[in-house]
């Protein structure tokens, strides 16, 4: 777990009442080092008491909606959670394996992109910039034959 996030405060900034379940949801996100699956986050609920699949989901679109958490999308229609950038989280790149489905946290300044370089060319709004970089991992590159 995080422990620098307060998680309880978080939901009491973002108008949300600090209910088990989301301080479960926010405590399993917080507590990893990469982003995790919807099916990540229910099974490791899970382990510790009962909560429902559908739950699951309902509290993560309402922790994205909130912009507590980020839904980090993938190469196909799957996406992963990860907390969304805070006084205690920089934003930062993600690198997704193309072979096995892991995803990771890259460090702030391994790439950077500039949300201001793009407002002053984007006549719009800009809510988000998302990068994420393909390819494999170094387990999938090991273990992946050339022959």
């Amino acid at each position: 777990m995080c422990q620098q996030c307060d998680y309880a405060s978080l939901l009491k900034k973002a108008r949300l009442e600090p209910t088990d379940n989301r301080l479960r949801v926010l405590e399993v996100i917080g507590g990893n080092r990469y982003p995790l699956s919807a099916g990540d986050i229910f099974q490791t609920l899970q382990r510790t008491s009962a909560i429902n699949r559908v739950t699951v989901y309902r509290i993560l679109e309402l922790l994205v909606d909130r912009g507590l958490v980020d839904r980090i999308s993938t190469a196909g229609r799957a996406a992963y959670y990860g907390l969304a950038p805070n006084e205690h989280h920089a934003p930062h790149p993600h690198f997704y394996c193309t072979r096995c489905g892991r995803m990771e946290c890259l460090e702030p300044g391994s790439l950077t992109l500039s949300g201001d370089a793009l407002r002053k060319t984007f006549p719009g709004r800009i809510d988000k910039v998302e990068v994420r970089v393909d390819g494999l991992c170094n387990f999938c590159l090991r273990s992946f034959s050339f022959t």
